[in-house]
């Protein structure tokens, strides 16, 4: 059996069990699923410290310039969060760094940030698929509200869909997950 190092991230559709598949019509929808080999049911709050964990030092750095670019535009830049002062449980409401904790159910956490060029959503959805295997999928929409959104994600776009594969490896090499 493969580890999760070894396992493949691909490109699916807005699984049907999330939040996000509400009928809602968004301007950009991805999602990225990974099998990991895994008997543990994953919780949210699992799920969201090691996706809070999981970048790596180049991520870091694009964050950190996109937080730069984008407050001479006046919008929303998060405060870095060190690996040490992550939350233990993420509760609706609280903010890490530049994402809003929207949503929880007992699978899935919604997070997300509303701005006036945008809004986006993020989607960590953790599923059985066995008794020995577990798939998690993070989903990405994106709603416009004017030109500027749209300009905005044209570049961030290519970056996103580099970035969330390789944070989904991560997430999924996590010891909390793997073999458990």
């Amino acid at each position: 059996m493969k580890n999760a190092s070894s396992a493949s991230v691909f490109h699916s559709y807005l699984p049907d069990q999330s939040v996000l598949s509400n009928n809602q019509l968004y301007d950009y929808v991805d999602a990225y699923q990974i099998v990991v080999p895994s008997s543990k049911t994953i919780s949210p709050d699992s799920l969201a410290k090691a996706f809070f964990s999981s970048d790596s030092k180049w991520i870091k750095g694009l964050f950190e310039l996109r937080n730069k670019v984008v407050a001479i535009f006046g919008l929303k830049t998060g405060k870095e969060s060190s690996r040490q002062n992550l939350p233990t449980s993420y509760q609706v409401g609280t903010s890490v760094g530049l994402f809003k904790i929207l949503e929880k159910t007992e699978n899935e956490i919604i997070m997300g940030e509303n701005d006036r060029h945008l809004d986006f959503k993020v989607s960590l959805l953790a599923q059985q698929t066995g008794n020995t295997n577990s798939s998690i999928t993070i989903s990405t929409v994106v709603n416009y509200h004017n030109w500027f959104g749209k300009f905005y994600f044209f570049f961030v776009k290519p970056f996103h869909k580099r970035i969330v594969p390789v944070m989904l490896k991560k997430i999924a090499a996590s010891p909390d997950f793997v073999g458990n």
